[in-house]
């Protein structure tokens, strides 16, 4: 393809960001990747810039941001450590402002609630028991959506359910409104969040993917 992204990539060292990154260098795309410690990522594949930093701090999500044209996100809630999603909206969000950058494109769970949705009742148990087990992540995570939501970004929101880490290429569902299935296939997951860049269907939306069974 014609080189014309660089794309700025939050939590490429995750179960789905590993994926996402392999899909990027696949497709042609030059990368600028945030970690927390360079030295442990081992993949020296040209098209990739490393920026250390934390997505909690501004300073670092800016040097991450400038110069790239999209931001990808796959963010995990590290085991142990403070509550990560807001703030981490909150510094994408001002950076990309400030760089003028537009299109953000992110991975969420199922437990988001969005005013379109129309969850079953088995999507609901599942989003209940979540925010059961895990009270404050979830509400940390509604807040990221309802921050990223109200802003002028061209955002797109993908949730998902469990993260399964195959190279499937088995087609998906699609729905703004419900799941649509159990699993999402970390290869098909990285792929559709690929897609999103360039594709402008689902902008300012939350759509819901899953392996079709």
């Amino acid at each position: 393809m014609e080189q014309l992204y660089t794309i700025a990539v939050i939590g490429g060292t995750g179960k789905a960001g590993q994926y996402l990154v392999k899909e990027l260098i696949r497709q042609g795309y030059q990368i600028k990747i945030l970690l927390r410690n360079p030295g442990k990522f081992e993949n020296e594949n040209p098209l990739i810039e490393k920026i250390k930093g934390d997505v909690r701090n501004y300073q670092s999500v800016y040097s991450l941001v400038k110069g790239c044209n999209t931001v990808i996100s796959t963010l995990g809630q590290p085991k142990g450590e403070a509550l990560l999603f807001s703030i981490a909206a909150q510094n994408i969000i001002k950076a990309m402002y400030e760089l003028n950058v537009k299109r953000y494109i992110y991975i969420t769970g199922l437990t988001i609630e969005t005013h379109n949705d129309k969850k079953s009742g088995s999507t609901k148990l599942k989003s209940k028991m979540m925010k059961i087990c895990f009270p404050s992540i979830i509400a940390d995570k509604q807040k990221e959506y309802e921050m990223v939501a109200s802003s002028a970004l061209d955002w797109t929101i993908i949730r998902v359910p469990f993260i399964e880490l195959t190279n499937s290429s088995a087609e998906i569902n699609i729905s703004l409104t419900d799941c649509p299935g159990k699993k999402i296939s970390s290869s098909r997951l990285a792929g559709f969040l690929v897609n999103q860049i360039t594709d402008n269907q689902f902008i300012r939306q939350a759509p819901f993917i899953a392996n079709k069974v």
